[in-house]
């Protein structure tokens, strides 16, 4: 069983909560401010898994700091399990507090737990799937989402912004795997064509994706997050290529004041020896760190972090904000090599 089901099971996060009515969205930002004098600032989180009160602060904070942001994305792990009732919750929760009106979601391992299951109050992994299909697990993201696909672009600001996700819950079709990542021969090809629509206008862009690839950021040397895709070499060499690519992803909590929690990636044979930009997102529910002997552990106190991205005419500016205690964290500028 996935620790993060554990700390949710064990939660109050699992309650119904009724839709709010007095919440309202920030105006929309302009969408080609990127060829203007200003940045353009948007906001990356992720894992909310049902902390909803952290999850609301973390709008407040981001309003009050960034009240013009061009967009949010949330890079999986929206729900603790994937029942339709908690992707309402999160609707809910989003209608109470100001938020920008674009919004790009990734779907995360947590959105196929519903499976482990027998009741939304009983697990009961031992007769996994305890009746649900696949199929109505998707259907469940999609129609939060408001889309048909795990894959999708969204502008924030005249920024691409790509979200990724696997298209299998691996469990499904081989009893050996899991959690793990598996994108179509589509997906791929969708996302290749896409980065080279946006290198040749010369705009960096961002990626969102739930799980981590491999030797990148905080946790992924991390027995624990080694293999979570199972073609992470042919989606290296696709993100590789291109030097103004930002790759976002969440799913290990581990914490931002971790000196790895952004890094150049290199792919070896993609003819790019600078590399591409990989960053963690935080996590919006319980931050990790490693334990020392190949494991984590919970990081101690309040937790709360993400992201807050300025894209510059010449680079691009990521800081790591702590959303509890509402500080920034450290800042790393990338130039773009337009």
């Amino acid at each position: 069983m996935d620790r993060r089901t554990l700390l949710t099971a064990s939660g109050g996060a699992l309650a119904t909560t009724a839709f709010a009515s007095q919440a309202y969205a920030a105006p929309a930002a302009h969408t080609e401010r990127w060829f203007g004098r200003d940045p353009v600032r948007f906001n990356v989180i992720s894992d909310i898994q049902g902390d909803l009160s952290d999850f609301g602060r973390a709008l407040d904070d981001m309003a009050a700091v960034n009240p013009r942001s061009a967009g949010l994305a949330v890079a999986g792990d929206i729900t603790p399990r994937g029942y339709d009732f908690e992707y309402a919750q999160v609707t809910a929760e989003l209608r109470r507090h100001s938020h920008p009106r674009s919004m790009s979601w990734a779907i995360g391992n947590h959105e196929f737990y519903v499976p482990k299951w027998r009741d939304p109050d009983t697990l009961a992994q031992d007769t996994w799937p305890n009746g649900t299909t696949e199929d109505s697990l998707f259907r469940s993201f999609y129609r939060f989402a408001k889309r048909g696909s795990v894959h999708a672009e969204t502008s924030f600001g005249g920024i691409p912004v790509l979200a990724l996700g696997t298209e299998r819950y691996a469990h499904f079709h081989d009893p050996k795997l899991w959690d793990e990542v598996w994108l179509s021969d589509a997906q791929f090809a969708w996302l290749e064509d896409r980065l080279w629509h946006w290198s040749r206008r010369r705009k960096p862009v961002m990626v969102i994706t739930h799980h981590p690839l491999p030797n990148t950021v905080s946790g992924t040397r991390n027995k624990l997050y080694s293999s979570d895709y199972l073609q992470a070499d042919r989606l290296l060499n696709l993100l590789g290529r291109h030097p103004d690519v930002f790759l976002f992803s969440g799913h290990t909590h581990w914490d931002l004041d971790l000196s790895d929690w952004v890094v150049r990636r290199v792919v070896p044979g993609t003819a790019n020896l600078n590399g591409f930009t990989v960053v963690n997102t935080g996590a919006i529910q319980t931050g990790y760190r490693d334990d020392g002997k190949g494991g984590e552990v919970a990081v101690e106190g309040s937790f709360n972090q993400g992201l807050q991205v300025e894209v510059h005419r010449n680079s691009v500016v990521i800081k790591a904000r702590d959303f509890a205690r509402r500080t920034w964290l450290k800042q790393f500028t990338v130039p773009l090599s337009r």
